[in-house]
């Protein structure tokens, strides 16, 4: 459920960029539109980078711990199948690639079993536990988006043979580049290990995540982006993890303070860099739309919003559970997120 609610967000934020001045609530889409809005404008494919709100599956293939490819991830997936998702069923990048009419799902761009062709319409390169700031990803041996933008550029060679140089240099012209990150940045790096705290007050560290941001699109104007979409940071405060850890029953300030404000910072930001650089630009307001959630939880189906959806009562969120035999959930019905800390479950 949140996960649609994120999709109909970016959803509508695309049909922003790409001049829509139609309304609809988030979450109400008219598909019809958002391809005929798509058509007119040449949308030729949607390129995903971040954490593990848009990956499918590139951890998969990497040698870290940070990995959903067991159940109970999956259990709503095609055929119940865990694919390395850290969610129950799809990403909310996979119903914007439905919406535009592209496929069901958005690959992995490191799955070895997905051909050329496959990739001509959506890809994603994004990694669980990443983050704007290198060190984010560093600590947990997955991919900086650095190593994202160089996965891009093999991705452009692979095009050229399938589309030609003029036709590949169209196409990401073309493109529509999704970032979605920034949490792992707080919560498995600047609130948990040292070394951050130690260079920067909270606030100097937004500021230097932000800097980071820049320092990507940037980059991804220069191989050749001019369609960009930014979602937000999620209320750090009210993730049943946090709320857990911290021994609370609502909402943590100390968590959701940094995450407002790096979310009004890269907004202003891209502004900016659209200017600059002359892009079209938007900002997804997923923190909004979750606290709205949290807040009115009957308003979207939900029955508790205080804890994850799996897990033992004091770890409920925060633990990788592996075992199809160790819980028995029906995750429509619980506000979570993401599984997202280094323990795991065995039975």
């Amino acid at each position: 459920m949140v996960f649609m609610r994120a999709a109909g967000l970016m959803i509508m934020s695309m049909a922003i960029l790409l001049g829509s001045t139609f309304g609809a609530a988030i979450g109400i889409v008219n598909v019809g539109q958002i391809r005929r809005l798509a058509a007119k404008n040449n949308v030729s494919s949607v390129l995903v980078f971040g954490d593990s709100s848009v990956d499918p599956g590139n951890n998969n293939h990497l040698a870290t711990t940070f990995k959903g490819n067991f159940p109970p991830y999956g259990k709503d997936f095609f055929r119940g199948q865990p694919t390395g998702r850290f969610s129950n069923g799809r990403l909310p990048t996979d119903f914007v690639a439905e919406a535009l009419g592209y496929s069901e799902v958005v690959p992995a761009f490191l799955d070895p079993n997905v051909k050329p062709e496959d990739l001509l319409r959506a890809v994603s390169f994004a990694s669980a536990a990443s983050g704007y700031d290198d060190l984010t990803a560093n600590l947990t041996n997955v991919l900086p988006v650095w190593k994202q933008l160089e996965y891009l550029k093999h991705y452009i060679m692979r095009m050229r043979r399938l589309e030609g140089e003029r036709g590949t240099k169209e196409m990401i012209k073309n493109a529509i580049f999704v970032i979605s990150m920034g949490t792992n940045d707080f919560l498995q790096n600047y609130f948990l290990e040292p070394k951050r705290q130690k260079q920067f007050t909270v606030q100097q560290y937004v500021d230097y995540l932000v800097t980071c941001m820049i320092r990507d699109v940037k980059e991804m104007h220069r191989i050749g982006a001019t369609r960009l979409l930014v979602v937000g940071v999620p209320p750090l405060g009210c993730m049943p993890l946090v709320k857990t850890v911290m021994d609370s029953t609502v909402c943590v300030d100390k968590y959701n303070m940094p995450a407002h404000s790096l979310n009004t910072k890269i907004k202003n930001s891209l502004a900016t860099l659209a200017e600059e650089l002359k892009l079209k630009s938007a900002f997804g307001d997923v923190y909004g739309a979750i606290v709205d959630a949290v807040n009115n939880p009957k308003k979207y189906g939900f029955t508790e919003t205080s804890k994850g959806c799996c897990g033992t009562v004091h770890m409920s969120m925060e633990i990788h559970v592996k075992g199809k035999s160790l819980v028995r959930i029906q995750a429509s019905m619980y506000f979570g997120m993401r599984f997202i800390l280094r323990r795991r479950c065995t039975k």
